[in-house]
């Protein structure tokens, strides 16, 4: 098995980091019309497409 050096790792874990934080965790509270009460929807999406979710069946 071939050695990696610590530069090659450091790069590799950088390149990994920027993938998961472009994710965020949303949660919309939903009105039922009859019995008044609230569900909530959980999503996980990309930071570009919050406004989305939320704008998404108003």
């Amino acid at each position: 098995m071939a050695k990696i050096s610590k530069n090659a790792k450091v790069a590799q874990r950088a390149a990994n980091l920027g993938s998961g934080r472009d994710f965020v965790k949303v949660i919309k509270s939903i009105k039922d019309p009859v019995s008044g009460k609230y569900t909530f929807k959980e999503m996980i999406v990309h930071k570009d497409k919050v406004k989305e979710f939320f704008e998404q069946s108003k």
